[in-house]
């Protein structure tokens, strides 16, 4: 276990250097123009995100994913007792009495991981948005306690928020996901729609492909609307972070469309430009009204 901890640091101490430099992150455009103290602890959150993904996502090699999984979730347990094992961790829990930062997150964030470990595919959208919540609406609990605000509603905010980033980010990568051996969109939504397992994975174009991505893409314009009506008032300039990963998200989703959804041969992108132009324009938006 001392290998997969170094291995970790190293990943942690990589993450949060390339967070400072990652002009073509769209979480930087979001977190770049919030305090300080702020900015820092949600780092912290965005490098334990990447550790976790990488976990996942990266070949394991002589790795054992759910032996590392294991370990953060015993390390998560040690945060809310208030000590660490690594030096990541204690500055994890410098955040979370900062912030009063919740437990139940982190423990829902893991458990998406490793639904990853598990499952392939998913059979309904209600398997889906489990897993969706998990591992984007989890994370979206944790920043707005980073954030601030006073309506318990920014709760709903966040899990309908997360949701619609998730469902956006599966659209985008579909073609990488599907190379990893995942199928993210619902089996259920592809039999309705005629479109084939063997079909994805052969990255077929076609009529009912188009429509299959036509009702996905609808479902995640949903969670956006409803992460807008249940934005408090009162919470709006607080969780302008939030918006613009509203706002760069949405616009991702509609560049999708405006492929006609053809991700196989197009990997859809913001600009650096048009994300640096969104975050200035809700920040400022956000601060007059302040």
């Amino acid at each position: 276990m001392v290998s997969t901890v170094t291995a970790a640091m190293s990943r942690v101490l990589g993450v949060q250097h390339k967070f400072t430099r990652a002009a073509g992150s769209n979480f930087y455009y979001s977190f770049l123009l919030l305090p300080g103290p702020k900015r820092r602890a949600i780092k912290n959150v965005y490098a334990f995100c990447r550790i976790l993904d990488d976990i996942v996502d990266k070949d394991p090699g002589t790795r054992n994913p759910q032996a590392d999984l294991q370990y953060w979730r015993e390390e998560v347990d040690n945060w809310f007792e208030g000590y660490a094992t690594t030096e990541f961790g204690d500055s994890f829990i410098s955040t979370i009495e900062e912030f009063d930062l919740p437990r139940e997150p982190f423990v829902d964030l893991i458990d998406g991981m490793e639904m990853d470990l598990k499952w392939r595919s998913y059979q309904s959208f209600a398997d889906l948005r489990e897993y969706c919540y998990r591992v984007a609406s989890a994370v979206g609990l944790i920043c707005i306690e980073i954030f601030g605000y006073e309506s318990p509603r920014t709760r709903e905010y966040a899990v309908n928020l997360g949701l619609a980033l998730q469902l956006t980010n599966i659209l985008r990568d579909l073609k990488e996901d599907v190379a990893r051996g995942r199928i993210y969109i619902p089996l259920e939504d592809l039999e309705r729609y005629g479109y084939s397992e063997k079909d994805m994975r052969a990255n077929v174009y076609n009529t009912p492909f188009v429509q299959l991505m036509k009702f996905e893409h609808s479902r995640a314009a949903y969670y956006y609307q409803a992460a807008t009506a249940t934005l408090p008032e009162q919470d709006a300039a607080s969780l302008f972070a939030a918006e613009i990963m509203k706002a760069i998200y949405s616009e991702l989703l509609d560049s999708i469309a405006g492929v006609q959804f053809d991700v196989y041969r197009n990997r859809i992108s913001i600009p650096k430009a048009r994300k640096m132009k969104i975050a200035i324009d809700i920040w400022s938006r956000t601060k007059f009204k302040r």
